[in-house]
């Protein structure tokens, strides 16, 4: 499978998720690109033919999706259109001290918009414990799954 995990990151969080999403899709024996959304070339990447297409975000003022990916996603829709909803799958990062409401809102927000029909992944700030690694690689795997098969 070729596969591309695409984020914003602001303070590491999000990208180390990404780093380790990627590693296991690679450990799968799958093809991954990982590109951070500020790389000029992401949307034109990310417009490219993918089996999946994984968009990492951490959250923004009340819930929202950073500047970064508005203007990553907004490029992508401009060269290519909306990509497959099935192909899509989001994960992010929040802190559930600004408020449950707002926890990991910019990645439900990303889920929304693309129509993914996958589990929105969330991690609480850094990945540090085997517990998040454990949820990290049971959402791969299962965003990872041919389209049509539920776990």
């Amino acid at each position: 499978m070729d596969i591309l995990v695409c984020y914003a990151s602001l303070s590491g969080n999000t990208r180390e998720v990404a780093r380790q999403v990627s590693a296991h899709c690679s450990a799968r024996g799958h093809r991954v690109h990982l590109m951070d959304v500020d790389d000029a070339q992401a949307a034109a990447t990310a417009a490219q033919p993918h089996d999946r297409l994984l968009l990492g975000c951490w959250t923004d003022n009340a819930g929202r999706n950073p500047a970064e990916m508005k203007r990553f996603v907004a490029a992508l829709h401009d060269i290519a259109g909306v990509p497959p909803a099935e192909t899509v799958a989001v994960f992010g990062t929040g802190e559930t001290q600004w408020g449950l409401e707002y926890y990991c809102g910019a990645a439900h927000r990303l889920a929304r918009h693309f129509g993914s029909p996958h589990p929105v992944l969330e991690i609480e700030q850094m990945p540090h414990c085997p517990a998040d690694t454990r949820a990290i690689h049971l959402w791969t795997d299962r965003v990872l799954q041919p389209i049509g098969v539920t776990a």
